[in-house]
């Protein structure tokens, strides 16, 4: 794939240094319309998270940043367990 990208930036550098090319390049409207294509995954990307998370809530199911969220929950109280239990651990040796 890295053969396909690197022959697709030359290609691409070459139509960029054609002067017929450059001159439409420093049209705004262009521009506009090109940043605004660069834009488009993203946003697509965004409303489909969106769009996922919303069906998920529907079905009352987990969304993947509430997992994370539940597992972050559960290590800390996992690690004050584990704290507790070695404060007693030490309080009865003491004993």
């Amino acid at each position: 794939m890295s053969t396909f990208k690197k022959a697709l930036m030359k290609q691409g550098m070459k139509i960029m240094a054609d002067p017929r090319v450059m001159k439409i390049m420093q049209d705004e409207r262009v521009m506009k319309a090109v940043m605004g294509a660069m834009a488009v995954p993203g946003k697509v990307q965004s409303f489909t998270k969106e769009q996922i998370e919303t069906i998920a809530k529907a079905m009352a199911l987990a969304t993947e940043g509430e997992v994370k969220d539940l597992k972050r929950t559960v290590r800390k109280l996992e690690e004050e367990i584990a704290r507790m239990q070695k404060a007693e651990k030490d309080g009865k040796k003491k004993s």
